[in-house]
C-alpha cells in the first residue's frame, strides 16, 4: 500500500492535472490537447508511449518491470468530456460552451497518471503494465474502436481494470461486484410511413399517430412478458415526432428510444421482439415501419478471479470493512468491450458530490489518491 506521504504528493498532481483538464474539456475523439497533455507526461517518466494509436486520440502506455519477463495487465482511462453546458461556479470550469466534464473522466485520466508516476519511480515488479488512455467512452465507441484496431495485437493484456466514480458509495469506499455491474445499452430509431390526410377525413389515411401509439403500448410487453422475470431490462420510448400542424393528419411519424439488459441473453430476446412487434404492428395496420438499431453495446461483466483480486487490492488499501458489494447500474459503458475480450474486472470509486451527468458535477478530488492506491495495489498484487 502507498506510505501516507506518497499518497499526499499523488493528490497534490492528480488535482493539478485533473483540474487543468476539466478546464479544457474535449469531446471523443477530439481529444487532441488532453493526449498530448498525457503523452508528454508519461515520456517525462521515462514511460514508453504511442500517441495517436491507430490514428485515434488514444495514448498508449508501456511500462516493465525491473524484474523480468511476467504477467501483462492493463489499466484503463476514459478521456472524453461530454457535449453539454457546466452550470458549476468552479474557477476551473469549462472554457469551452456545451463541452464539459460532467462524468468524471478527467478525474480518471488524473489518477491512471497519478498510477504511472508512481510505477514509474518504483519499477521493482515482474511483467508489463500497459496504460489505456482510451478517447471516446461517451460515445460508446471509443473501446470498440481500439479493440478493431489491434489494441490487445499490439499491447497484449492478460488482465484489464478500469474504474469510475460513483456517488451511490460513501467517499472512502470502493464497490466490486463479479458478473454484471453495468448494462448493455441498445439506441433505437422506429420510422413508420402512413397515408397524410386531411383531418376532417381520416379514412382517406393510414394514421402513424394511431400507429406508433399502439407501437409504443405493444412495445411494453416486451420487457414484461418476453424477458426473464429474475433477468433485468429496461425499455423507454423517449421521443415521438410526427405532424407540423393541427388540423393535418401526418403522413410519417417517427420514435426513438433506448434498451437497457443487464445480460446478453436478455439482450438478444428483447432485441428480436421489438423488431418482431414493428413487423407486427405494420402487418396489422397496413403500412412501413421500419427499425433501425443505431447503437449497441455489451453489459459490463466482470470475471470472478479478477475481481476477487481488485476486492483484495481495495482491502488493503482502505479495509475490508470499506469494501463494499456493489450494486449494478443500468448505465452503461464501452469498457464492456474490452472485457468481452479479455478477463478483468471494473470497479466503482466512493465520492461526494453530485451524480454523473449532472450540469453541476465536479469529480471530488479527495477519492483519487484511493483510486490511484487500488491500481497500484493490483499491480503489487499480480506482478508481485
Amino acid at each position: 500500500m502507498l506510505a501516507e506521504t506518497e499518497i499526499s504528493r499523488l493528490s497534490d498532481d492528480m488535482q493539478a492535472w485533473r483540474r487543468d483538464i476539466h478546464r479544457h474539456p474535449e469531446l471523443g475523439f477530439k481529444e487532441h490537447r488532453t493526449a498530448a497533455k498525457v503523452a508528454e507526461l508519461l515520456q517525462s517518466w521515462g514511460v514508453a508511449v504511442e500517441a495517436e494509436f491507430g490514428g485515434t486520440t488514444a495514448v498508449i502506455g508501456t511500462l516493465r518491470g525491473t524484474r523480468g519477463a511476467g504477467p501483462t495487465l492493463g489499466l484503463r482511462a476514459d478521456m472524453d468530456a461530454l457535449p453539454m453546458q457546466e452550470k458549476g461556479s468552479a474557477e476551473y470550469r469549462s472554457v469551452h460552451d456545451n463541452v464539459f466534464h460532467g462524468c468524471g473522466h478527467d478525474g480518471h485520466t488524473a489518477i491512471l497518471l497519478g498510477v504511472a508516476k508512481h510505477l514509474a519511480a518504483h519499477r521493482d515488479f515482474q511483467g508489463t503494465v500497459h496504460f489505456i488512455f482510451q478517447p471516446a467512452e461517451e460515445t460508446l465507441r471509443g473501446g470498440s474502436e481500439l479493440i478493431r484496431l489491434g489494441l490487445f495485437d499490439r499491447y497484449p493484456c492478460g488482465e484489464v481494470y478500469a474504474l469510475h466514480n460513483n456517488n451511490c458509495i460513501p467517499a472512502g469506499k470502493v464497490g466490486v461486484r463479479s458478473g454484471a455491474i453495468l448494462s448493455a445499452c441498445d439506441l433505437f430509431r422506429i420510422h413508420i410511413q402512413g397515408v397524410g390526410s386531411h383531418a376532417a377525413m381520416p379514412h382517406k389515411s393510414i394514421d402513424p399517430i394511431v400507429v406508433g401509439t399502439a407501437l409504443v403500448q405493444a412495445l411494453q410487453s416486451v420487457v414484461s412478458r418476453n424477458v426473464d422475470p429474475l433477468d433485468t431490462a429496461v425499455l423507454s420510448i423517449c421521443q415521438f415526432h410526427a405532424g407540423s400542424a393541427i388540423n393535418v393528419i401526418a403522413d410519417s411519424a417517427q420514435l426513438e428510444g433506448t434498451l437497457r439488459t443487464l445480460s446478453r441473453q436478455a439482450q438478444t430476446v428483447a432485441l428480436e421482439r421489438l423488431r418482431g412487434i414493428c413487423d407486427g404492428i405494420a402487418a396489422t395496420y397496413g403500412c412501413g415501419v421500419r427499425f433501425e438499431h443505431l447503437l449497441s453495446s455489451p453489459p459490463t461483466i466482470n470475471t470472478e478471479a479478477e475481481t476477487e483480486v481488485v476486492r483484495r487490492a481495495a482491502a488493503a488499501v482502505v479495509g475490508a470493512d470499506k469494501v463494499v458489494q456493489a450494486e449494478p447500474l443500468m448505465a452503461s459503458e464501452d469498457f464492456a468491450f474490452m472485457l468481452e475480450q479479455r478477463p478483468g474486472s471494473y470497479f466503482f470509486l466512493g465520492h461526494d458530490g453530485l451524480t454523473c451527468h449532472h450540469p453541476e458535477f465536479d469529480f471530488d478530488d479527495s477519492s483519487a489518491a484511493t483510486g490511484a492506491a487500488v491500481f497500484v495495489e493490483i499491480v503489487r498484487q499480480r506482478l508481485g
